[in-house]
């Protein structure tokens, strides 16, 4: 029973590890990557479909982002999701190819998505330390309900506190590798 408490709470900080790295992706650094364009969605046919389903994604260099529209008549209507979504960049039609020039960031640019990282990383921190605390409760519930003894209820919540330690260090650590990847010029 113990363990299956550990178990699931360690999947559920892992997850929690793997959901920050994947929102921090979405914060663009001074280079281009195709991960920027995931959360944009088209009409196609009255229905709204993610970019990468309508479209071929490229890297064209490492400043520019090609988007091919697999049909002609959706060339317009993809420049516009990109142009009216919240990435803040200005994509150029070249006959079927849409470029999407990345702008040079400034310090003050650099400085707010820092500000940005911070938060999910500690939107993150406290995800973990919830999960323990449910963890936590578990496992108090289990002694309650006499299914395990107390030395072993208090080697398990030694064992959580170990764990969340452990995984908030991991989500420090990815913070600091995208804090050095945005302030890198």
């Amino acid at each position: 029973m113990i363990n299956d408490v550990k178990k699931t709470a360690e999947q559920k900080m892992a997850k929690s590890v793997e959901a920050l790295k994947h929102d921090l992706q979405k914060i663009r650094t001074g280079r281009a990557h195709t991960g920027l364009l995931d959360h944009i969605h088209v009409d196609y046919y009255g229905s709204q479909m993610p970019l990468s389903q309508v479209a071929g994604i490229t890297l064209a260099d490492a400043r520019t982002i090609a988007v091919q529209p697999w049909e002609k008549k959706m060339i317009q209507v993809v420049e516009r999701a990109i142009r009216d979504s919240d990435l803040g960049v200005n994509p150029a039609t070249s006959g079927d190819v849409i470029r999407i020039p990345m702008p040079a960031m400034t310090e003050e640019r650099r400085r707010e998505l820092t500000k940005v990282v911070h938060r999910e990383a500690e939107a993150a921190r406290i995800a973990v330390r919830n999960i323990r605390r449910d963890a936590n409760e578990h496992l108090k519930k289990l002694l309650k309900d006499k299914q395990c003894s107390e030395d072993d209820e208090r080697h398990a919540l030694v064992d959580l506190q170990k764990l969340t330690d452990r995984f908030i260090a991991d989500i420090d650590q990815v913070m600091q590798a995208k804090e050095a990847d945005l302030m890198a010029i």
